[in-house]
């Protein structure tokens, strides 16, 4: 088995930790949304109270990068293993 076959049959056995990730990513997006309603309204609440404040839920949208690809990988994963499938069932 080469190291691509075998990276994927370990991420398929890591799938549910994959999905938490997300997740934590997705609720780390609530605070994030907030404040940017927050500038858009102009409303001053959350936004430009402190720049090291401003500087982290702006930096927020740099971890759906991880998300983005994780969701990929997933979809890859789930698509691999449905064709494998459907040759199996073929086979049979």
């Amino acid at each position: 088995m080469n190291v691509w076959n075998k990276f994927w049959n370990w991420y398929e056995n890591k799938i549910l930790g994959s999905i938490v990730i997300i997740a934590i990513i997705q609720f780390i997006q609530v605070p994030h949304m907030v404040w940017n309603a927050d500038i858009m309204l102009e409303a001053g609440i959350i936004s430009r109270v402190h720049p090291i404040i401003d500087w982290f839920l702006y930096g927020v949208d740099l971890i759906e990068i991880i998300s983005i690809i994780n969701v990929g990988m997933i979809m890859y994963s789930l698509i691999k293993k449905r064709r494998a499938d459907k040759k199996q069932s073929k086979m049979n």
